[in-house]
């Protein structure tokens, strides 16, 4: 017995045991040790450095349009549709910073390279508010006739653009970059990455909070230079923060354009159905799959196949095959066509979300218009600026975040037995649930406070406006940490920077449907004179088009719950099923 070859076979697996299973290296390019990256000894600088990119982000999002109308003389309607406007685009353009994450850069490159790009729009933004002459002069007379010039307005512009960008690749990369830390082969990592979501959702309302409060008070009071200043050097100093904790990330290297390979299967599915061919019904008997132990996709690992989308298995039927190619337009791998099928699958939970960023807007637009409106006095000398309202919505995630993990876990997990107590799918639609009475609040306030307006202007306490702000809020919390969740485990390796990015950009296309509500409710109640939006909320209908928002939410909310039980997950089993095997119940959702 050869004693020396099998104590070097022990040895080599005591000395592989620590290694990652998810294809993840360390900074000099070999597979990562766990026990000296990843986990919670690199998420607190990734946490770090996003607080500081939300930080910046909010202080100029909820004082924007104040920015717009005092300093550049725009009206209130064009600066609302133009901030409205503006966070859409932030966001939408989370789907081109995921493509170059997976496509080329990988997430830290792409994260580190887009925060330069932000901080140089945060730099121009400073100028603008501290240079004279890139402002039209101060107005003497109301209405304000000196607008500002074109290349005034073209380098503000230029510098939000470039922050919308910055913002646009950041956000999908940061939360999924974060949960690379975390083995999900691992049990133990596995229940810590939930955790870092909830605890990253945390800090970003941390960041909120000081940009909501301590900025938007700096830019009232001190003026827009600190205004814009502050969150600039923060900005600054979140890469240095992330840049701090090079040496103990875990990297996925970038695995080509997720988007390439979806046209492929289309292509190759379509050429095959019009020449006829048909898929037999031997399971994955007759598809083509590489034979290495990694799939053809650089990086990433081999995925089952699936009974779903039976249709796309056209793409991957072997025709001849004396001529196995490696063209991917005529012919694909079972798993490039299994990657296309998971991102197929989780678009109708995207889109049956979408309704609470609709609600989620009027945090920034209306809630922070009838704050204006009430009496917002805190004591003898302080006055709370309007557009600090949204922080009852983030002081939300402060305390139930950590009353959640503390107390809502434990007990869910002993009487589910499912580790994160319930599914991210029934996280999502407490959420949902939860916005309907958001509405709803929000409809009965706006009633009272109208009412008490027209006897006494101002007589309403801002603090009316705190359980609208607190629901929506709490609704944020249980949806948003359900999606990080549910997008990052449903996506494959090359496609969790994609899957992230597109539900992010439900935030944008909410700002931007929200503002096509509001412009079909002016239209068809009497436009802004005669209508329920109108200049002056005291003689608006604002309560009605809440009544309408929580129509829309309740509606959603079914159909939510319609697709979420018919939801198949990776394995091509229903979201039902899956749970029922993992607490050993029924398989009711």
């Amino acid at each position: 017995m050869d004693t020396s070859n099998s104590n070097n076979h022990i040895k080599e697996e005591i000395s592989t045991s620590t290694l990652v299973s998810n294809g993840c290296i360390n900074y000099k390019g070999i597979i990562a040790d766990k026990q000296k990256t990843g986990g919670w000894k690199a998420s607190p600088f990734i946490i770090v450095s996003e607080v500081a990119e939300r930080f910046a982000f909010f202080s100029i999002a909820v004082n924007m349009v104040a920015y717009l109308v005092g300093e550049m003389h725009q009206s209130l309607p064009e600066a609302a549709t133009n901030v409205t406007n503006w966070t859409g685009a932030a966001y939408v353009l989370t789907l081109f910073g995921a493509f170059v994450a997976d496509a080329y850069l990988g997430r830290f490159l792409t994260i580190i390279t887009f925060s330069a790009i932000y901080a140089v729009g945060m730099v121009l933004l400073t100028l603008s508010g501290s240079i004279d002459s890139l402002r039209p002069p101060k107005c003497t007379a109301k209405p304000c006739n000196t607008p500002a010039t074109a290349p005034q307005t073209a380098f503000l512009y230029c510098a939000l653009a470039l922050i919308a960008l910055g913002t646009g690749g950041i956000k999908p990369c940061v939360s999924s970059f974060g949960a690379d830390q975390f083995d999900e082969s691992d049990q133990y990592e596995a229940h810590k990455k939930y955790a870092f979501f909830n605890w990253f959702f945390f800090a970003i309302n941390m960041g909120a909070i000081f940009g909501i409060t301590l900025i938007v008070y700096v830019q009232v009071e001190l003026g827009w230079f600190l205004g814009f200043g502050i969150p600039t050097v923060a900005m600054i100093a979140s890469i240095f923060v992330l840049a701090a904790g090079f040496t103990k990330y875990r990297y996925q290297r970038p695995m080509g354009s997720a988007f390439t390979r979806f046209v492929q299967v289309i292509v190759a599915s379509v050429r095959n159905h019009v020449r006829g061919v048909e898929v037999g019904e031997e399971g994955c008997s007759g598809l083509y799959e590489v034979e290495t132990k990694e799939s053809d996709i650089r990086g990433a690992r081999k995925l089952p196949h699936t009974q779903q989308y039976r249709y796309l298995d056209k793409a991957a039927v072997i025709t001849d095959p004396e001529s196995i190619t490696k063209n991917r337009w005529k012919l694909c791998t079972i798993t490039q066509v299994e990657e296309f099928k998971c991102f197929i699958r989780i678009l109708p939970i995207w889109a049956s979300t979408i309704a609470l960023s609709i609600s989620f807007a009027q945090l920034s637009t209306f809630f922070i218009g009838q704050a204006s409106t009430m009496n917002r006095n805190l004591g003898p000398n302080f006055r709370i600026p309007s557009g600090s309202i949204p922080v009852f919505s983030a002081l939300n995630a402060l305390i139930v975040i950590p009353a959640y993990e503390k107390f809502v876990v434990p007990f869910l997990r002993a009487r589910t037995g499912h580790p994160r107590g319930i599914t991210s799918l029934q996280r999502m639609g407490t959420g949902l649930f939860v916005s309907i009475f958001a509405m709803v609040s929000a409809a009965l306030v706006e009633k009272t406070r109208r009412e008490k307006s027209s006897n006494v202007p101002t007589s309403a306490s801002v603090f009316w406006l705190f359980p609208q702000c607190f629901l929506i809020g709490t609704a944020e919390v249980f949806t948003y940490v359900g999606q990080l969740e549910f997008f990052y485990d449903e996506a494959t390796d090359g496609t969790r920077s994609i899957s992230s990015a597109v539900f992010l950009s439900e935030i944008g296309i909410g700002s931007w449907l929200s503002t096509a509500i509001v412009h079909i409710v002016e239209r068809a109640t009497g436009g802004v004179r005669k209508g329920w939006l109108r200049d002056d909320l005291n003689t608006s209908r604002l309560d009605y088009f809440y009544w309408i928002l929580t129509a829309i939410n309740a509606v959603n909310f079914v159909v939510y719950l319609w697709v979420a039980r018919r939801y198949k997950g990776r394995r091509g089993e229903s979201a039902a099923v899956e749970l029922a095997e993992q607490i050993g119940g029924d398989s009711e959702w």
